[in-house]
């Protein structure tokens, strides 16, 4: 007989993930997909066929049944082995594609047949469960700005794509073609990489990166990165000059004028990439730290800044001649109006929740990488793994008081930080809560 019932909400790597872990501990899962089969995998199954993981598959086993073939697998291995974990948990039948999930609600106390949380889905027709886990991630529609002359102010003639839509240019399309990509994070560094990619060995035109700021740039070299996400504090501490002493003598090599000078690596999420300093260096792109103005029929318009300026500062105007334009902006934050706004009092919303992932209001519901706002090297799906252990253990089960206390706790050790502390569960977050949870507490020691 199943310890339980719990509704996943979300198809992608986190909620296969996480209804594998489940099953795999006798819990029964339904799991809530608002898109066909097609897209088992969640954002791996939306972006490019070139995009891939930017740090060490070894450190992203998302599962312990995950079986890496490559140091840095690209969309097709990871959505295959996301189907693969999905296949092999018999989570097939438990998948309900096309089912969009349009309200949560708590069955009322006089109602509830348990002494555990008890929660419907929609109208109910799938039954009672005794837990929500929410893993719609943070990325959900592309995120298109706005920019004087766009289409829609029917003044620039050329093409504008998302970065996400990439693969609907093929390679002869880009050749002799100038491309400007809009965005210095993840997104653009690999949309620069995919332009290049595409028309190696053909004619290319110019590529530009035009950047409002700049990010922190690491190696794919797994002990760097490594360290650097051990890191304990989850916060820029006085001895992290010594990294960024590293990295800007090492990695930044004959490119130094693209070190923040102003933001300190632990400060924001850096960008894990080998590539596009080298692209850089060699002038295969060029970057332009500015600001993106208008749009003629046939040029993007930036204010060019200096190193050490902020987005909107005084700059020098230049035209740069686009026949495309990729917006590599990100995505939009996607919406839980399903979830009662109750969950989230003033002051306690994504990323401020218990352990930056449960509501604390009620442990019931996790928010599994949906509250994710900033790291380097972050703790995941152990959440599954707490939330597991709360079903189980009635006296184990936080309180919405204590829930807070915790968050408060943390706020104020975060409290000082230069450039604001990360906003997610660190591995001294993680230290902290098992120190307090099971040193302190012996009866809990058997879990």
């Amino acid at each position: 007989k199943p310890y339980g019932r719990i509704a996943v909400i979300g198809a992608g790597l986190t909620g296969v993930s996480s209804a594998a872990h489940c099953v795999a501990h006798n819990f029964e899962v339904v799991i809530y997909e608002e898109n066909s089969r097609d897209k088992l995998g969640g954002i791996w199954a939306h972006v490019n066929s070139t995009s891939g993981l930017q740090l060490n598959s070894m450190l992203y086993r998302f599962h312990p049944a995950v079986l890496w073939r490559k140091a840095f697998p690209q969309q097709k291995d990871i959505v295959g082995e996301i189907t693969r974990v999905w296949k092999e948990y018999g989570l097939e039948s438990r998948t309900k594609f096309n089912m969009e999930v349009k309200s949560v609600r708590r069955v009322p106390d006089d109602e509830k047949t348990s002494s555990q949380p008890e929660w419907i889905i929609n109208d109910g027709e799938d039954g009672v469960f005794n837990a929500v886990i929410v893993t719609v991630g943070t990325c959900g529609k592309p995120k298109w700005v706005k920019i004087e002359g766009m289409p829609g102010d029917e003044t620039f003639a050329q093409t504008i794509i998302h970065s996400s839509q990439l693969d609907t240019i093929p390679g002869w399309k880009l050749e002799g073609k100038n491309v400007v990509v809009i965005g210095s994070g993840a997104s653009g560094v690999e949309a620069v990489e995919t332009v290049l990619e595409r028309i190696e060995g053909g004619k290319g035109g110019n590529v530009w990166m035009v950047a409002r700021s700049d990010k922190w740039i690491i190696p794919r070299n797994i002990v760097v990165d490594t360290v650097l996400a051990c890191q304990p504090f989850g916060r820029q501490m006085p001895l992290s000059f010594l990294w960024e002493f590293f990295l800007t003598h090492w990695h930044y090599t004959g490119v130094k004028d693209l070190v923040p000078a102003n933001k300190g690596i632990f400060e924001g999420t850096p960008v894990v990439n080998d590539e596009f300093l080298e692209h850089v260096r060699t002038g295969r792109c060029v970057y332009v730290r500015g600001d993106p103005v208008r749009c003629t029929k046939n040029a993007v318009v930036v204010n060019e800044r200096k190193r050490g300026t902020k987005p909107g500062d005084r700059g020098r105007e230049i035209h740069l001649d686009a026949d495309i334009i990729v917006l590599a902006t990100g995505f939009e934050k996607p919406d839980i109006s399903f979830l009662d706004d109750g969950l989230f009092p003033d002051g306690y919303e994504r990323p401020d929740l218990y352990l930056q992932n449960f509501s604390t209001e009620d442990w019931s519901i996790l928010m599994t990488n949906s509250a994710y706002q900033s790291a380097i090297g972050t703790v995941k799906l152990i959440d599954t793994r707490i939330l597991l252990v709360l079903l189980m253990d009635e006296g184990a089960r936080p309180t919405p008081k204590d829930m807070k206390l915790w968050v408060d706790v943390v706020r104020f050790i975060k409290r000082g930080a230069s450039g604001g502390a990360f906003g997610f569960f660190t591995y001294a977050e993680l230290t902290m809560w098992l120190l307090g949870f099971h040193l302190l507490r012996p009866d809990r020691l058997r879990w």
